[in-house]
């Protein structure tokens, strides 16, 4: 969120160089990536305030700090956000200002970057981008789509989506573009949304994760887009051989080639844990894992044989439901049970100190310079009951192996766009 923002503050301040003197002589350089310092300028978050001796200490995205000076011919206003003028802007007083707010600090910043007088101090509340970012929130949990992109007619602009739900039944929706429809992708070296940029058609790609909401059409087999989120990480799992919880790594031998693979965990990696007792209701109240197979790909247009649907805890937000279902269902989504990406986004998150030697772990992760290292944007332990689960519901076996789970189509969309924004 606080980069999005961060553009914003960039456009705003050029639109406003005009009106503060000498500061509108001199051409203004873009904010160093992750920076928030210019030679004119500092953005960032307040961390203190002293009313009394006119000081406010500003981190910024980088986390480095700034030492504020107020004086009385400060001048302060409050932005909304997303607004990119001062048109909506409101005049505002220093004890309008709070900690946690976001800041634009304008003034010449002394050559170590350590201060700067602040001529102008613009504005958004901490409450206020709370609001808006619920406001977003709310937009990408509508009812939709998520899984990974299978096929891609450029001549009609659509695409299709393929994912699984926990009775490893795939289900297919062709997903066609609203003329308004707001497209956006991360970046491959990115785990935030607020990093996501403007995207449009051609920057899909088979095998992409994605999300997208919209209407839906009566049998579910079809969705017209009004948001689209397309993620291109890569979906890997394995088991932990090693947790260096002060540097935030951890090594795993990769599921698929069986290679040693590190794992770097940032503040902004959400980490999540599988509960034992979740498999095992999983497995016995779906029929065990030799009984999904059959009875999912009967049912595949709607309902599982002889069984009653999943019902939907009072509170669940909305998701699209697959052929047979009831768009915004919620949990009745493919062959008639939740999808991987609504399961897995319900579960508890957890520290890396909380990961174990010998979890297996599912996750989305970007690329390294180094092939040998990731980052990890979502990871989820304590998965081996899950995989065996859907390998054997996918092969028909009672005892498949872990390994045998496609990742891909079978966690798609999972973690793309949520936690977005």
């Amino acid at each position: 969120m606080f980069r999005s923002l961060f553009h914003t503050f960039t456009i705003v301040i050029a639109a406003t160089l005009g009106a503060t003197g000498a500061l509108a002589q001199t051409p203004q350089p873009s904010p160093a990536a992750n920076s928030g310092i210019t030679a004119t300028g500092v953005i960032g978050q307040v961390k203190s305030i002293d009313a009394a001796a006119k000081q406010m200490v500003v981190q910024t995205d980088s986390g480095a700090q700034v030492n504020i000076a107020l004086s009385d011919k400060t001048a302060y206003k409050r932005l909304p956000p997303g607004e990119t003028t001062l048109a909506k802007a409101t005049d505002i007083s220093l004890s309008d200002v709070s900690e946690g707010d976001r800041v634009w600090a304008r003034g010449r910043v002394a050559a170590d970057q350590k201060s700067v007088p602040a001529l102008q101090l613009i504005v958004m509340s901490k409450g206020d981008i709370a609001k808006k970012h619920e406001a977003e929130m709310a937009e990408w949990r509508r009812p939709g789509v998520r899984g990974v992109i299978a096929s891609i007619n450029p001549a009609t602009k659509e695409f299709s989506v393929a994912s699984r739900n926990l009775m490893g039944v795939q289900q297919t929706v062709v997903v066609s573009l609203s003329e308004k429809v707001d497209m956006k992708r991360y970046p491959t070296e990115s785990i935030k949304f607020s990093d996501a940029k403007a995207s449009s058609f051609s920057d899909l790609k088979a095998g992409d994760q994605v999300r997208a909401v919209g209407e839906r059409s009566t049998d579910g087999t079809h969705l017209t887009a009004e948001k689209v989120l397309s993620d291109p990480h890569r979906i890997v799992g394995g088991t932990v051989t090693a947790i260096d919880t002060a540097a935030g790594e951890v090594k795993i031998n990769d599921l698929k080639t069986k290679k040693p693979l590190t794992i770097i965990i940032k503040k902004d990696t959400v980490l999540r844990r599988f509960p034992e007792n979740a498999a095992a209701m999983f497995m016995g109240g779906m029929g065990g894992p030799g009984a999904g197979a059959g009875q999912g790909a009967g049912a595949g247009a709607g309902q599982n044989q002889g069984q009653a649907p999943p019902q939907k805890p009072q509170g669940e937000r909305p998701q699209g439901a697959g052929p047979g279902g009831t768009p915004g269902g919620g949990m009745r989504m493919g062959g008639g049970g939740m999808s991987m990406a609504d399961l897995l986004e319900r579960l508890p998150t957890i520290s890396i100190s909380e990961l174990k030697i010998g979890d297996m772990i599912i996750m989305s992760s970007t690329e390294t310079a180094d092939p040998t290292k990731l980052t990890a944007f979502t990871m989820v332990a304590g998965v081996e009951p899950l995989l065996t689960m859907m390998a054997a519901r996918q092969q028909g076996a009672g005892q498949a192996r872990p390994a045998a789970v496609d990742l891909n189509s079978s966690f798609g969309g999972m973690f793309g766009g949520m936690g977005a924004p």
